[in-house]
């Protein structure tokens, strides 16, 4: 994944989404990105749900994370039970909503101090 951004002290946070854009802290990103509470991945290499080939999952799990949760967009998505697997699979949770739940709950969860990643996707999955 390239761009990784790491912070050693905090927490990336997500201030605002819409649904062209999202606000970490002061930058704002108009692809889709995988956030966790130190660091973020720009440009990450999936638009949508058929872009979450097994290398780029592979990708997301040897990051470890305990929860994975993944915004599907304007709408909630529910991903196939192929996918689902594939994380189960590690033991690690997948839960899929809207983008803006999505990074609601990551911020939650990250503020807990809990093993997180949020997968926000930003093309218009589901619009068609």
């Amino acid at each position: 994944m390239p761009l990784a951004e790491e912070r050693a002290e905090g927490l990336y946070l997500v201030r605002w989404v819409s649904e062209r854009s999202i606000r970490i802290d002061d930058a704002e990103f108009e692809s889709s990105l995988l956030i966790m509470p130190d660091r973020v991945w720009r440009d990450f290499p999936a638009r949508n749900l058929a872009d979450l080939a097994p290398a780029v999952i592979a990708e997301v799990l040897a990051l470890t994370p305990q929860l994975v949760i993944l915004g599907t967009g304007p709408r909630q998505v529910l991903p196939s039970p192929e996918l689902m697997g594939a994380f189960l699979s590690r033991g690690v949770g997948l839960e899929a909503m809207d983008t803006a739940a999505a990074a609601r709950t990551y911020n939650l969860l990250a503020m807990e101090g809990r093993s997180v990643a949020a997968l926000l996707l930003m093309d218009r999955v589901g619009a068609d």
